[in-house]
């Protein structure tokens, strides 16, 4: 089955959207039976929503980083798993985009505009720091092998190519596209997460794994000069919290206003008349339209940074996506403890697994350290002085 063709920024939202709607009816029943989301990504990849980084030269849609942001902070109010899924697909086509040799981008954009779907196998245990790997890329004649163990490899369970970082006998990091049926590559399905259970955030292990010299994208040098590599992950990650944020806010609605039960004894005979529930509803609210704009606001700052990759443009996205990633958090994390403040523990959380929402936001959030992000936007501010460039940041 050949991908559709997304023509237009107004075009990926309206088939966000959509697709939105199909997978938000089985989105509890996924997470409570732990049912991997096969059939759903297959819709989802052949949508063409996939494809909608991929640049207009390539014969992509080329769309902004405010409409990716947007579709996956949609996706992600439906099924957060669904949301942060293609996370590390959208990381590696930047990737592509910014490091890639023109052929690279070419024969590789070309596999996503089909359809094809990108994993990841980044993260690794037991080294000295978070930005440490021991996964091993070894010169073999013209091409190469790769040795090593990830974890938290999202989508990988899911791809047709799992986009591996190692180094080489220097040290120098690289991104190679690894087909999902290479010789040696082994994708476990060990994930245990309370929450976001459905992403397959499993293992990889790295057997002696042949990949093609072409397959091979630098990557280290992407951190090494300003780009938007860092700020464009991180504004994924906001995307996501913010829409589940936006889940738990229209679901806490929706039991206030059924509910004929006040949240305490307070003199009224229906909840949605109770100064205390509709005091939280406000909050909840003023919180979630303070992330969606943050969100907006970033997507616009990274925009910039990849049109124009500088010091101070890179600086600016990165400050700008660190606060919208901390209102995220913060946003997500509220709106799902209210909601089950609001619905108590009655037969209601467990009939709609209303409780996910509290377990996707935690899960989640702890990507990497929101208090970071504030010591990163007060330096900024205060002292004049530009973030790392990393891409936690």
């Amino acid at each position: 089955m050949n991908a559709k063709f997304i023509r237009s920024d107004s075009h990926a939202l309206e088939v966000a959207n959509q697709l939105a709607e199909r997978f938000s009816s089985g989105a509890a029943e996924r997470d409570r039976e732990r049912l991997l989301p096969h059939a759903e990504l297959e819709l989802f990849s052949h949508s063409g929503l996939w494809a909608i980084t991929v640049p207009k030269i390539f014969g992509g849609a080329g769309v902004s980083s405010v409409t990716l942001a947007q579709v996956i902070a949609r996706i992600a109010q439906a099924d957060s798993s669904l949301g942060q899924i293609p996370q590390n697909h959208f990381y590696a086509l930047e990737v592509l985009r910014i490091n890639g040799s023109p052929e690279q981008q070419k024969r590789l954009y070309a596999e996503v505009l089909s359809g094809q779907r990108f994993g990841n196998a980044l993260a690794e245990l037991g080294t000295k720091t978070a930005l440490d790997r021991n996964t091993r890329l070894i010169a073999d004649g013209d091409n190469f092998r790769i040795n090593g163990r990830k974890f938290y490899a999202t989508g990988a369970l899911y791809a047709q190519r799992i986009p591996t970082l190692a180094v080489d006998e220097q040290g120098v990091g690289f991104l190679a596209f690894v087909p999902h049926r290479a010789q040696g590559l082994q994708v476990i399905d060990d994930w245990s997460g309370f929450g976001q259970r459905t992403t397959g955030s499993g293992s990889v292990v790295l057997d002696q794994v042949p990949v093609a010299a072409d397959d091979v994208v630098p990557f280290q040098s992407a951190f090494e000069r300003p780009t938007s590599l860092g700020p464009f992950a991180q504004l994924l990650h906001a995307a996501i919290d913010t829409g589940i944020a936006r889940a738990a806010y229209e679901d806490a609605l929706s039991f206030v206003r059924s509910s004929s039960r006040p949240w305490i004894d307070s003199g009224v005979d229906k909840a949605s008349d109770d100064p205390l529930s509709i005091k939280i509803v406000g909050e909840l609210v003023i919180q979630l339209h303070a992330a969606e704009a943050l969100l907006e606001r970033a997507g616009e700052y990274v925009d910039a940074a990849q049109a124009k990759p500088t010091a101070a443009t890179v600086a600016a996205a990165s400050v700008a996506v660190a606060e919208a990633r901390a209102i995220s958090t913060e946003a997500s994390l509220n709106s799902a403890s209210k909601l089950l403040e609001l619905a108590g523990s009655r037969g209601t959380l467990a009939q709609y697994n209303l409780d996910r929402h509290w377990r996707n936001a935690r899960t989640h959030t702890l990507h990497d350290p929101v208090r970071w992000k504030y010591h990163a936007v007060g330096n900024y501010y205060l002292n004049d002085s530009l973030p790392p460039r990393r891409g936690t940041i």
